[in-house]
């Protein structure tokens, strides 16, 4: 599909720097294929959903991942920026590095320069393999938890570009830009629909008798990186690992037979139900990369509903939903939310989409 088609016009003031105080308080918007679109909040979630539905959440916790370095070359340096993505090893990571030009194989890198070095010193590593597109491999002269303590120590919040470029994060986004559920260490970015879950909001899910389970799947700064081609066929996904237990597996399909509806928050965890799903919708245990990339064509075999925040235009995550909810329904719902004074993006507001084909089976 040509990538124009999911282009739509974003004016600046829309785009949210912090969240909603408190989370739950944020806008929700309903889409139905079909039906009227419907303004409501996320503290209204526990009435619109059903006993016995349940909902999927990724407990991947951020990591500090952003990093600033100086390369030293013959006697010359350079400062490096670095946003790591996806680990391979106890001591290596996958990460994109700014300016590019600047690293080549070989290089060392010296982390946390400027008085901001962790404990043992400063944070050094390799550059093993230069990739495309600004990608390379690290490896660290730290290894396992020792090299998690000293990232840390050094790193900053992975705040998405478009907040990052108007003001620099803090020590509030260290708790703003992570869910209340977060427990397994390695995304770099926030699974974001999560983040407007709080202590009450869950404890009236339980009183309403909604399930819940949890996935994981560490979320990569691949999220962020732009489409560039014309068409989609011809983009790349980048891979996130994830997994799905055995206990989550068996929970999901037992609420599918007795007819509850799954519900993912968050496109992360609907993509790693699909990569985790067989082709009649069971889901099976799984552990691994994913580099799943969903467009309108794509039949869904699992979720029932979406809970996500809204996205960038021309990206992945509004053709994932679009394929979910379906193209002219998702940008007649963007419309309605630009001019509804809906906030956009990671800090933003939610919706909460319903899919255009369930099986014969209607939400």
């Amino acid at each position: 599909m040509r990538v124009e088609l999911f282009d739509f016009d974003l004016p600046e003031d829309r785009i949210a720097l912090r969240p909603a105080e408190p989370r739950h308080a944020a806008k929700l918007l309903m889409v139905k294929p079909g039906a009227a679109l419907a303004d409501r909040t996320v503290r209204d979630l526990p009435d619109i959903l059903k006993p016995g539905d349940v909902l999927v959440f990724n407990d991947t916790k951020v990591i500090p991942a952003q990093l600033t370095g100086i390369r030293r070359r013959d006697g010359a340096a350079a400062q490096i920026d670095a946003t790591l993505h996806m680990r391979v090893a106890p001591d290596r990571w996958l990460a994109f590095v700014r300016p590019a030009k600047r690293i080549t194989p070989g290089d060392r890198i010296q982390f946390g320069h400027g008085g901001n070095a962790c404990f043992l010193g400063a944070l050094d590593a390799t550059v093993l393999e230069k990739r495309e597109a600004g990608e390379v491999l690290l490896g660290f002269d730290l290894s396992g938890p020792v090299l998690d303590e000293a990232l840390h120590a050094v790193g900053h919040v992975p705040l998405p570009p478009y907040i990052a470029s108007k003001r620099a994060d803090d020590e509030r986004d260290r708790t703003d830009y992570q869910t209340i559920y977060a427990r397994e260490e390695g995304a770099v970015a926030a699974p974001t629909a999560g983040l407007h879950f709080t202590p009450d909001l869950m404890a009236r899910l339980d009183e309403r008798g909604i399930e819940r389970q949890f996935v994981t799947l560490h979320v990569g700064a691949g999220t962020f990186l732009p489409v560039k081609v014309d068409d989609t066929t011809d983009h790349k996904m980048h891979e996130e690992r994830g997994v799905v237990s055995a206990a989550a597996a068996d929970a999901l399909n037992a609420v599918r037979r007795r007819g509850g509806r799954i519900v993912a928050v968050g496109t992360t965890s609907l993509r790693l139900l699909e990569s985790a799903a067989r082709e009649d919708g069971v889901v099976e245990p799984w552990s691994g990369a994913t580099g799943i990339f969903i467009t309108p064509g794509y039949r869904f075999r699992t979720a029932d509903a979406l809970m996500t925040n809204f996205h960038l235009p021309r990206s992945t995550l509004f053709m994932l939903v679009s394929a979910f909810a379906g193209l002219d329904t998702m940008r007649a719902a963007y419309a309605h939310a630009v001019n509804s004074g809906y906030r956009f993006y990671s800090y933003g507001d939610a919706s909460l989409l319903f899919r255009e084909e369930n099986d014969g089976r209607r939400p």
